[in-house]
């Protein structure tokens, strides 16, 4: 049995949740046509963020699929968000079962 593969970029986010509007915002903007959204506890060079009091101190997980061309305007678009607030981003080329 023969199973064809779509190839894509998935893109990750780890981020202060308050930014969730704002980064929701800017995948519809570049049309992405899904995500998903995780709460996220964890330690960086921001500190600790262990999710302990809602609305603050807490993280949020974003993950997306999408095209090459989309992952590099959303990593442009999310540098200017990086000045104010705890974020970091990454990205991978992904083989699976999506559209």
């Amino acid at each position: 049995m023969s199973t064809s593969l779509t190839s894509g970029v998935l893109v990750t986010m780890i981020g202060e949740a308050l930014l969730q509007d704002r980064l929701i915002n800017l995948l519809t903007k570049l049309r992405v046509s899904g995500y998903t959204i995780i709460p996220a506890q964890g330690a960086g060079s921001h500190g600790r963020r262990m999710g302990d009091m809602a609305g603050y101190n807490t993280n949020i997980e974003i993950k997306t699929i999408v095209t090459p061309e989309i992952s590099a305007q959303l990593f442009e678009d999310l540098k200017p968000l990086q000045s104010n607030h705890a974020l970091i981003a990454f990205r991978q080329t992904v083989d699976g079962l999506f559209d």
